[in-house]
């Protein structure tokens, strides 16, 4: 089994960095930046800083370099780098628009490997154990994704190691190392130990006591820091020095199935995106085939040449077998989106996953027509789903109660429709009227009655929604009783009323407890409400 490797990257200047690539326009960005370096070049420009308020003072969280070259810092005074630099450009701090930075560069990362966590607030880990070679190796991958950041605008460090905290303190202190399998000592022992990205109090005590360098730490008793800095800081140490390890947590579980086509030149034209998808879930589906599997979901991944990541999916109802079923899947989906697939300069990489896979059963179809139905229905439902949602295309399942908002559960159509179909509905008795309208309200709606006999008698006139109706005919009452054994609220018995009006509509009513029997918040009795609760065809 190979051992893992870790790319860990950096982005030290990330929220200085989003607010210019936000301020130039597109285009002057390839100019402003230094491609040797990779940093941004600020000749002539103001320095930038970020500033958060700490202790009822604001200090500086981010900086440029330019403002680093003046020798600011971190965690200074406004008022003391205004002192030193007068000529600051001071932003307010976004965390939330450097979050969404970060993810969006985390998306653009699935490039090179699925396994991709965020290392809060400003670096990435990428797990990129057996896909190196993919890209001419180790060295090759990491300066193509280094590269790629830096014409985005991003300045960047980045370093690879067996475990994601030795990785992780290389890129502090240096850009570009690879250390092999085995010597994570030797890589990190010289070392500042504020590399280690521990607590500011350990890191401050461990310089009081004289430890300066990862080194340092490691000569010492593995019982002595315990004792000082506990055992946490301990697991860390062994994770850095190579002695011990931890999971990353992707952002996203890796895909069942993965197919790409990568270009030489970027496509843009609607054809050529839609031939590519084709030839794509051919592609993919002759890969789950050869392991019995059908693709439930699945996700196409637009990687643009300047960073941006579009992402479509669709879901299927059942497996799905077969590359022309997939293909008008995506079809629909693309004709119905809201905001148009835009290319950019166009698309380098278009890749399609599966990413919920279930085992096909094989079934008679030749002489089983209620399979071909079956089957009709669902292709059916998949399309409508790809075009408006899946959320928007529901079934409904009978519930074992007899409160009608409870009675009936609308969920997914893709993901119940055998529920559904086999689902038993109570018949209705032939010549009667049904007993349900045919459209209930989500919520009952209030009635003004003027007049109605008691103890269980309908209204003969009522008012809804500022029109009144004359009752002519009614049937009931239908007395439906709360269930008490499912809340801890007490509810009122309902007494419900199929009745129509002068017009012909046919309404159902309720009244909301008996009379004599409804009290209000002092304890004393009140009439009961009236409720209109559906409408008869």
């Amino acid at each position: 089994m190979a051992r893992r490797r870790i790319l860990s990257l950096w982005l030290p200047r990330l929220p200085t960095d989003r607010i210019r690539r936000k301020s130039f326009r597109f285009g002057e960005l390839a100019e402003a930046c230094d491609s040797q370096s990779g940093a941004a070049k600020t000749k002539g420009k103001s320095p930038r800083i970020v500033v958060v308020k700490q202790n009822n003072a604001l200090v500086i969280s981010a900086l440029d370099d330019a403002a680093a070259r003046f020798g600011l810092t971190v965690g200074l005074p406004l008022t003391n780098a205004r002192a030193i630099c007068p000529d600051l450009d001071v932003f307010d701090a976004d965390d939330a628009a450097d979050a969404k930075t970060l993810n969006g560069i985390a998306d653009w990362c699935d490039r090179f490997t699925p396994l991709v966590a965020l290392d809060q607030p400003h670096g990435l880990l990428l797990d990129i154990t057996g896909c190196a070679h993919l890209f001419g190796g180790e060295a090759a991958l990491m300066n193509a994704l280094c590269g790629a950041l830096t014409r985005q605008g991003f300045a960047v460090s980045a370093a690879i190691a067996g475990t994601p905290a030795c990785a992780r303190a290389l890129t502090r202190h240096a850009h570009g190392r690879i250390v092999a399998p085995g010597e994570e000592l030797e890589a990190v022992a010289s070392l500042p130990v504020f590399t280690l990205s521990a607590d500011d109090a350990i890191t401050r005590g461990l310089r009081r006591a004289g430890l300066k360098t990862i080194g340092d730490v490691a000569a010492r008793g593995r019982h002595e820091i315990a004792a000082r800095f506990g055992a946490a800081f301990i697991a860390l140490l062994e994770q850095a020095l190579g002695q011990g390890d931890a999971p990353i947590s992707p952002r996203k579980p890796p895909p069942d199935f993965i197919v790409e086509k990568r270009f030489a030149e970027p496509i843009a034209t609607d054809g050529v995106i839609a031939m590519t998808l084709a030839s794509l879930a051919r592609t993919l589906i002759a890969a789950m085939e050869k392991q019995g599997k059908g693709a439930r979901r699945l996700e196409s991944s637009f990687f643009r040449t300047d960073g941006a990541v579009r992402v479509i999916a669709v879901e299927a109802g059942r497996p799905v077998t077969r590359g022309e079923i997939v293909d008008r899947l995506f079809r629909e989906r693309l004709d119905a989106l809201a905001d148009p697939l835009d290319p950019g300069f166009g698309f380098d990489l278009v890749r399609l996953s599966a990413v919920r896979t279930e085992s096909v059963v094989q079934e008679q179809r030749d002489l089983d027509t209620h399979v071909r139905d079956n089957d009709e229905v669902a292709a059916l439902i998949d399309r409508i789903a790809a075009r408006i949602g899946s959320h928007r295309v529901v079934v409904h399942l009978p519930q074992d109660t007899h409160i009608p908002e409870r009675a009936v559960l609308s969920l997914p159509a893709q993901q119940h429709l055998v529920a559904a179909m086999l689902a038993e509905w109570s018949a209705r008795t032939e010549g009667e009227p049904p007993l349900r309208p045919l459209r209930m309200f989500a919520r009952p709606e209030p009635i003004e009655v003027t007049m109605a006999e008691v103890p269980d008698k309908p209204p003969h006139h009522f008012t809804w929604r500022r029109a009144t109706h004359t009752v002519v005919r009614a049937e009931g009452p239908e007395r439906i009783a709360m269930e008490w054994w499912r809340t801890q609220e007490t509810r009122q018995t309902r007494d419900y009323f199929r009745v129509e009006d002068e017009t012909g509509l046919r309404f159902w009513l309720y009244r909301d407890g008996l009379y004599g029997e409804v009290v209000d918040e002092k304890d004393i009795g009140t009439q009961p409400k009236w409720f209109v609760h559906g409408l008869f065809a």
